[in-house]
Protein backbone atom coordinates (compact mmCIF):
# COMPACT_ATOMS: atom_id res chain seq x y z
CA UNK A 1 0.00 0.00 0.00
CA UNK A 2 1.32 3.42 -0.92
CA UNK A 3 1.91 5.39 2.27
CA UNK A 4 5.07 7.42 1.62
CA UNK A 5 5.99 10.24 -0.76
CA UNK A 6 9.53 11.40 -1.51
CA UNK A 7 10.17 14.63 -3.36
CA UNK A 8 13.19 15.70 -5.31
CA UNK A 9 13.85 19.39 -4.68
CA UNK A 10 15.67 21.44 -7.34
CA UNK A 11 13.39 22.14 -10.29
CA UNK A 12 10.50 20.28 -8.65
CA UNK A 13 9.64 22.09 -5.40
CA UNK A 14 11.67 25.23 -6.00
CA UNK A 15 12.65 27.00 -9.19
CA UNK A 16 16.36 26.71 -8.47
CA UNK A 17 17.64 25.13 -11.69
CA UNK A 18 18.14 28.53 -13.42
CA UNK A 19 20.17 29.65 -10.41
CA UNK A 20 22.28 26.47 -10.38
CA UNK A 21 22.77 27.04 -14.10
CA UNK A 22 23.91 30.62 -13.47
CA UNK A 23 26.32 29.47 -10.77
CA UNK A 24 27.73 26.72 -12.99
CA UNK A 25 28.14 28.90 -16.06
CA UNK A 26 29.72 31.72 -14.04
CA UNK A 27 32.24 29.26 -12.59
CA UNK A 28 33.13 27.73 -15.96
CA UNK A 29 33.60 31.20 -17.45
CA UNK A 30 36.55 31.61 -15.09
CA UNK A 31 38.16 28.86 -17.18
CA UNK A 32 37.21 30.53 -20.48
CA UNK A 33 34.40 28.06 -21.16
CA UNK A 34 30.86 28.94 -22.22
CA UNK A 35 28.16 26.33 -21.62
CA UNK A 36 24.98 26.28 -23.72
CA UNK A 37 21.52 25.83 -22.19
CA UNK A 38 21.19 22.44 -23.89
CA UNK A 39 24.55 21.28 -22.55
CA UNK A 40 23.45 22.29 -19.06
CA UNK A 41 20.15 20.43 -19.43
CA UNK A 42 21.78 17.07 -20.15
CA UNK A 43 23.72 17.32 -16.88
CA UNK A 44 20.82 18.25 -14.57
CA UNK A 45 20.36 15.92 -11.61
CA UNK A 46 24.10 15.39 -11.16
CA UNK A 47 25.81 16.34 -7.92
CA UNK A 48 28.11 19.36 -8.11
CA UNK A 49 31.23 17.16 -7.91
CA UNK A 50 29.99 15.01 -10.80
CA UNK A 51 28.88 18.06 -12.77
CA UNK A 52 32.34 19.63 -12.45
CA UNK A 53 34.05 16.33 -13.27
CA UNK A 54 31.89 15.90 -16.38
CA UNK A 55 32.45 19.36 -17.82
CA UNK A 56 36.10 19.69 -16.78
CA UNK A 57 36.86 16.47 -18.68
CA UNK A 58 34.67 17.51 -21.61
CA UNK A 59 36.48 20.85 -21.98
CA UNK A 60 39.92 19.50 -20.93
CA UNK A 61 40.19 21.78 -17.89
CA UNK A 62 42.94 20.92 -15.41
CA UNK A 63 41.36 18.74 -12.69
CA UNK A 64 43.64 20.43 -10.17
CA UNK A 65 41.02 23.19 -9.98
CA UNK A 66 37.98 20.87 -9.62
CA UNK A 67 37.56 20.99 -5.84
CA UNK A 68 37.77 24.78 -5.73
CA UNK A 69 35.31 25.09 -8.63
CA UNK A 70 32.86 22.73 -6.94
CA UNK A 71 32.96 24.74 -3.70
CA UNK A 72 32.43 27.96 -5.66
CA UNK A 73 29.38 26.59 -7.48
CA UNK A 74 27.76 25.26 -4.31
CA UNK A 75 28.20 28.43 -2.26
CA UNK A 76 27.18 30.68 -5.16
CA UNK A 77 24.06 28.61 -5.83
CA UNK A 78 23.08 28.44 -2.16
CA UNK A 79 23.24 32.23 -1.86
CA UNK A 80 21.32 32.78 -5.11
CA UNK A 81 18.62 30.32 -4.08
CA UNK A 82 18.33 31.70 -0.57
CA UNK A 83 17.81 35.21 -1.91
CA UNK A 84 16.00 34.75 -5.22
CA UNK A 85 14.44 31.32 -5.74
CA UNK A 86 10.65 31.05 -5.90
CA UNK A 87 8.43 28.00 -5.32
CA UNK A 88 7.39 25.88 -8.27
CA UNK A 89 3.67 26.07 -9.01
CA UNK A 90 1.85 23.65 -6.72
CA UNK A 91 4.82 23.01 -4.40
CA UNK A 92 3.01 23.71 -1.15
CA UNK A 93 -0.23 22.19 -2.50
CA UNK A 94 1.38 18.82 -3.21
CA UNK A 95 3.05 18.57 0.20
CA UNK A 96 -0.19 19.49 1.96
CA UNK A 97 -2.11 17.02 -0.26
CA UNK A 98 -0.07 14.11 1.07
CA UNK A 99 0.06 15.41 4.64
CA UNK A 100 -3.76 15.51 4.74
CA UNK A 101 -3.78 11.86 3.60
CA UNK A 102 -1.35 10.88 6.38
CA UNK A 103 1.52 9.98 4.07
CA UNK A 104 5.04 10.00 5.41
CA UNK A 105 6.90 12.77 3.58
CA UNK A 106 10.57 12.95 2.58
CA UNK A 107 12.86 15.14 0.49
CA UNK A 108 15.78 13.48 -1.31
CA UNK A 109 18.10 15.71 -3.30
CA UNK A 110 21.51 15.83 -4.93
CA UNK A 111 21.99 19.20 -3.23
CA UNK A 112 23.74 19.63 0.13
CA UNK A 113 21.65 19.16 3.28
CA UNK A 114 22.32 22.82 4.10
CA UNK A 115 20.40 23.84 0.99
CA UNK A 116 17.60 21.32 1.58
CA UNK A 117 17.02 22.92 4.99
CA UNK A 118 17.06 26.42 3.50
CA UNK A 119 14.50 25.45 0.86
CA UNK A 120 12.07 23.60 3.15
CA UNK A 121 12.09 26.59 5.48
CA UNK A 122 11.73 29.04 2.58
CA UNK A 123 8.71 27.10 1.28
CA UNK A 124 7.13 26.84 4.73
CA UNK A 125 7.01 23.04 4.60
CA UNK A 126 9.75 22.16 7.08
CA UNK A 127 7.28 21.02 9.74
CA UNK A 128 5.58 18.68 7.22
CA UNK A 129 8.77 16.92 6.07
CA UNK A 130 9.62 13.83 8.11
CA UNK A 131 13.00 12.99 6.56
CA UNK A 132 15.65 14.65 4.38
CA UNK A 133 18.51 12.96 2.56
CA UNK A 134 21.30 14.38 0.44
CA UNK A 135 23.35 12.53 -2.17
CA UNK A 136 26.18 15.05 -1.82
CA UNK A 137 28.51 12.73 0.09
CA UNK A 138 27.23 9.35 -1.05
CA UNK A 139 29.55 7.11 -3.11
CA UNK A 140 27.13 7.48 -6.02
CA UNK A 141 24.55 10.13 -6.88
CA UNK A 142 21.51 9.91 -9.16
CA UNK A 143 20.82 7.93 -11.33
CA UNK A 144 21.96 5.60 -8.54
CA UNK A 145 18.96 5.01 -6.22
CA UNK A 146 20.81 5.29 -2.90
CA UNK A 147 19.53 8.75 -1.91
CA UNK A 148 15.93 7.55 -2.35
CA UNK A 149 16.57 4.27 -0.55
CA UNK A 150 18.19 6.16 2.34
CA UNK A 151 15.16 8.43 2.59
CA UNK A 152 12.76 5.47 2.61
CA UNK A 153 14.86 3.83 5.34
CA UNK A 154 14.70 6.97 7.50
CA UNK A 155 10.94 6.99 7.03
CA UNK A 156 10.82 3.25 7.87
CA UNK A 157 9.03 2.64 4.58
CA UNK A 158 9.38 -0.10 2.00
CA UNK A 159 10.46 1.31 -1.39
CA UNK A 160 7.46 -0.51 -2.88
CA UNK A 161 5.20 1.71 -0.78
CA UNK A 162 6.82 4.95 -1.96
CA UNK A 163 5.84 7.49 -4.60
CA UNK A 164 8.68 9.64 -5.88
CA UNK A 165 8.22 13.00 -7.60
CA UNK A 166 11.04 14.03 -9.96
CA UNK A 167 11.75 16.54 -12.70
CA UNK A 168 15.01 15.18 -14.14
CA UNK A 169 15.80 12.11 -16.22
CA UNK A 170 18.60 11.03 -13.86
CA UNK A 171 16.17 11.34 -10.95
CA UNK A 172 13.49 9.32 -12.71
CA UNK A 173 15.96 6.49 -13.38
CA UNK A 174 17.06 6.58 -9.74
CA UNK A 175 13.47 6.35 -8.50
CA UNK A 176 12.65 3.43 -10.79
CA UNK A 177 15.88 1.69 -9.79
CA UNK A 178 14.74 2.04 -6.17
CA UNK A 179 11.51 0.22 -7.18
CA UNK A 180 9.37 3.23 -6.35
CA UNK A 181 6.43 4.66 -8.27
CA UNK A 182 7.74 7.69 -10.14
CA UNK A 183 5.81 10.79 -11.17
CA UNK A 184 7.74 13.19 -13.39
CA UNK A 185 7.09 16.90 -13.83
CA UNK A 186 9.52 17.85 -16.61
CA UNK A 187 10.45 21.41 -17.47
CA UNK A 188 7.94 22.90 -19.91
CA UNK A 189 10.28 22.85 -22.91
CA UNK A 190 11.08 19.17 -22.35
CA UNK A 191 7.56 17.89 -21.66
CA UNK A 192 7.15 16.02 -24.95
CA UNK A 193 10.36 14.00 -24.87
CA UNK A 194 9.77 10.26 -25.35
CA UNK A 195 12.14 9.29 -22.54
CA UNK A 196 9.59 10.17 -19.85
CA UNK A 197 7.65 7.05 -20.84
CA UNK A 198 9.61 5.16 -18.19
CA UNK A 199 7.73 7.06 -15.47
CA UNK A 200 4.44 5.86 -13.99
CA UNK A 201 2.86 9.25 -14.60
CA UNK A 202 3.84 12.53 -16.25
CA UNK A 203 2.39 15.87 -15.11
CA UNK A 204 2.70 19.38 -16.48
CA UNK A 205 2.37 20.79 -12.96
CA UNK A 206 2.32 19.58 -9.36
CA UNK A 207 -1.05 21.23 -8.88
CA UNK A 208 -2.61 18.81 -11.39
CA UNK A 209 -2.18 15.83 -9.08
CA UNK A 210 -5.37 14.62 -7.40
CA UNK A 211 -7.09 11.66 -5.73
CA UNK A 212 -8.03 10.01 -9.01
CA UNK A 213 -4.40 9.97 -10.13
CA UNK A 214 -3.32 8.69 -6.73
CA UNK A 215 -5.83 5.86 -6.91
CA UNK A 216 -4.62 4.95 -10.40
CA UNK A 217 -1.10 4.36 -9.13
Amino acid sequence: MLDTVIFDMDGLLIDSEPLWEEAGKETLKKFNVSLSAEQYHISTGLRSSEWIDHWFRHFNIDMEHAAEAEATIVQTAIEKIRLNAVPMVGARYIVEFFRKRNFKIGVASSSPLELINIVTQKLGIDDMVNAKTSAEKLPNGKPHPQVFLDCAALLQSSPANCICFEDSFNGMIAAKAARMKCIVVPARNHQQEARWAAADLKLSSLQNFNDLLLAAL
